[in-house]
């Protein structure tokens, strides 16, 4: 019995919707949008500012794949579902790959 309440504990949030999400508030679940509190972007953090908004980020492993998946899902959105998607998702693959490639 421990052990599965441990597989549980570990997985047990997966295929789940995030904790901040309201259906009642947010509407349909998008997969790139972040439901927790908004926070100052990036782009517009000042130098002097830059260690206070570090120190609010969640510095974990599923707070980084949860990055990863909302930036997927960004540009699955944006270059690969539209219905007049173009070929820039395809070129942003082969360039993808071609930079890999010369890592190696």
């Amino acid at each position: 019995m421990a052990v599965f309440q441990m597989i549980q504990k570990l997985v047990g949030d997966i295929g789940q919707y995030p904790k901040e999400y309201n259906s009642k508030v947010h509407g349909p679940y998008d997969p790139s949008r972040y439901y927790g509190k908004p926070d100052t972007a990036f782009a517009d953090v000042k130098i002097s500012e830059l260690p206070g908004w570090l120190a609010r980020r969640r510095k974990n492993p599923r707070a980084l794949v949860q990055a990863f998946s909302r930036g997927y899902w960004r540009w699955q959105m944006k270059y690969v579902q539209p219905k007049r998607s173009g070929v820039a998702s395809y070129l942003q693959f082969v360039v993808g790959a071609m930079f890999f490639s010369t890592l190696t």
